[in-house]
């Protein structure tokens, strides 16, 4: 198929790779070309402009930082809204509030054309080891037309029901991988005070009951010189979900201690100058503030 890809950051410069390995045209725009780079050498086609790239797929996919970058790509001026045919669909992958998510598929719908959320579950690790999943809500018909698409992205792609519902589970995971990997950290952290090697410590974690895929490949970046340079999610990326975590919880009426905790370590990761560092550094965070040296 002809597919379209905007935003091509640390997600899409592993998923695009997917697809024209799976034998798709892709079609790509970002909104700094030099990062297109090792795409276009894959075989990538540059568009000039979000609408371009609607123009010339019958699937289009975005995956951005925000919603107000999701309202942009999708119904700016030079939009992804523009260009899609009739025929087409719209599959937004990037974590934003539900209510958002919904607002933005309406105006596709007065416009007579199909939009689905269509988060993924999974880091750039996973998708290149081929273990993400996609979730994908909004009609059923249409995600069942764009599955075999979705299926060239990783193994699992589950319909989790109306528009907006995707983002809201994809909220419910982040939210559950966030207090785990934090726990992990504060674990590590109160066995180091008591005298057991960091090493050790992880060693013993990732051996345990406690053990899953996400600890296999996060609890290890705590080690010595094994923090990568460039995070899988840096804390404030992550913390922007725990964010809409919290609003969403707050307008359900649903009780989240475990996400407002979270989001304080991620303030006081912050607050120590650690931000710019995949979330797991919250470890260092609790050695820090127990008294830890560097």
């Amino acid at each position: 198929m002809n597919i379209g890809f905007v935003g091509l950051g640390a997600m899409g410069l592993v998923i695009v790779p997917r697809l024209i390995a799976g034998g798709h045209t892709v079609t790509g725009w970002n909104r700094t070309k030099d990062k297109a780079a090792p795409l276009i050498e894959l075989g990538m086609r540059w568009a000039d402009s979000p609408r371009e790239v609607a123009a010339a797929s019958e699937v289009v996919f975005s995956i951005v930082t925000d919603a107000a970058a999701v309202r942009s790509v999708a119904l700016g001026g030079d939009g992804i809204i523009s260009g899609l045919g009739k025929d087409g669909v719209y599959l937004d992958m990037s974590t934003i509030a539900p209510d958002a998510s919904r607002a933005i598929a309406t105006e596709f719908t007065k416009a007579g054309l199909t939009m689905l959320d269509a988060p993924v579950s999974g880091s750039p690790v996973t998708l290149i080891e081929g273990k993400a999943s996609v979730m994908v809500g909004g009609d059923q018909a249409a995600f069942e037309r764009v599955k075999p698409v979705l299926l060239a992205i990783g193994p699992k792609a589950t319909y989790i029901g109306g528009s907006g519902l995707a983002v809201q589970m994809k909220l419910a995971i982040n939210l559950v991988l966030m207090v785990e990997v934090i726990a992990f950290g504060e674990g590590v952290a109160l066995a180091e005070k008591g005298g057991v090697a960091r090493e050790v410590a992880v060693d013993a974690m990732l051996k345990s009951v406690v053990a899953s895929p996400v600890l296999g490949y996060r609890g290890p970046f705590i080690l010595e010189g094994k923090m990568p340079a460039v995070p899988l999610a840096d804390v404030t990326l992550q913390q922007k979900d725990m964010t809409l975590v919290l609003e969403l919880a707050r307008k359900m009426g649903v009780p989240a201690p475990l996400a407002a905790a979270a989001n304080e370590m991620m303030n006081a990761c912050r607050g120590l100058g650690l931000g710019h560092h995949d979330f797991v550094v919250a470890h260092e965070a609790y050695r820090r503030l127990g008294g830890m040296s560097k």
